[in-house]
């Protein structure tokens, strides 16, 4: 399995930087969860290949490029984009985003080759086929509604906490699981700003601390992302310092695999 953050902001030379301000998810260049840099930033050859994407929650930073995707595609599309989120989300990208307001309603339009857009509703923790991957959603303590995911491709088996604070369910599925190989998980602000944290429901390194205190799991790869850009030097400098085996930051535009 094969999994790449999206780079979501550049430079003046329109080169890739580290900060992530939006997130995307690549996977085996077929999937994608979630879709902030979905648009900005896939190369030619994933623009061709990804037509499923994932969505945990309807933020503008895990959504912001997903209309201008499916606009781009939409006279070569030869089958739909297809949008796999909880019926719940469904609905608020229905009324919030592809609404013939904000974007078109692109799940109702057609080119000549057929439907351009359809979404595909799963259940919270049921496991679900996406391409090649099996798939469960487990709701997570953000907000707005939210899933974290469990991801196999039969070989490899990997998680992703999506925005969270504090949370339970997520860690008690990952805990059955067989095996995991990553687990990629949100740490937003440094540990003076948890007031805050808290508040809007993210994690701080001390708290992810705690959150992988939950885990049986040992020896897995643990990617750090969701790092806010105005404190990412001192989150990267905390999370060092937890001493955490196999925990480090996520690099945008790197491509990982297990």
């Amino acid at each position: 399995m094969q999994i790449q953050l999206l780079p979501s902001s550049f430079d003046a030379q329109g080169s890739a930087n580290a900060a992530q301000r939006l997130t995307c998810f690549v996977i085996d260049d077929r999937v994608t969860v979630d879709a902030g840099s979905l648009g900005i930033a896939l190369s030619e050859a994933q623009r061709r290949t990804i037509r499923d994407v994932v969505v945990t929650h309807p933020h503008m930073d895990h959504i912001a490029s997903l209309p201008i995707f499916v606009d781009d595609l939409f006279g070569e599309l030869r089958q739909p984009v297809r949008i796999h989120a909880t019926s719940e989300v469904i609905e608020l990208l229905k009324a919030d985003v592809f609404n013939d307001t904000v974007y078109p309603k692109f799940d109702e339009l057609r080119n000549e080759h057929g439907p351009v857009m359809e979404y595909v509703p799963f259940q919270m923790g049921q496991e679900f086929q996406v391409a090649h991957l099996k798939l469960t959603a487990i709701a997570v303590n953000h907000i707005v509604p939210t899933v974290g995911l469990l991801v196999s491709d039969g070989k490899a088996t990997v998680a992703f906490s999506s925005d969270t604070a504090e949370t339970e369910e997520l860690w008690h599925v990952v805990n059955h699981a067989r095996h995991l190989n990553a687990l990629f998980i949100e740490a937003s602000f440094p540990d003076a700003m948890e007031a805050l944290a808290k508040a809007s429901k993210h994690l701080t390194p001390s708290m992810l601390r705690t959150e992988l205190n939950k885990l049986n799991h040992n020896g897995m790869d643990i990617l750090a992302v969701h790092l806010k850009p105005a404190y990412r030097e001192k989150v990267i400098q905390e999370l060092n310092e937890l001493g955490i085996e196999k925990l480090r930051v996520m690099e945008p535009g790197r491509i990982y695999e297990w």
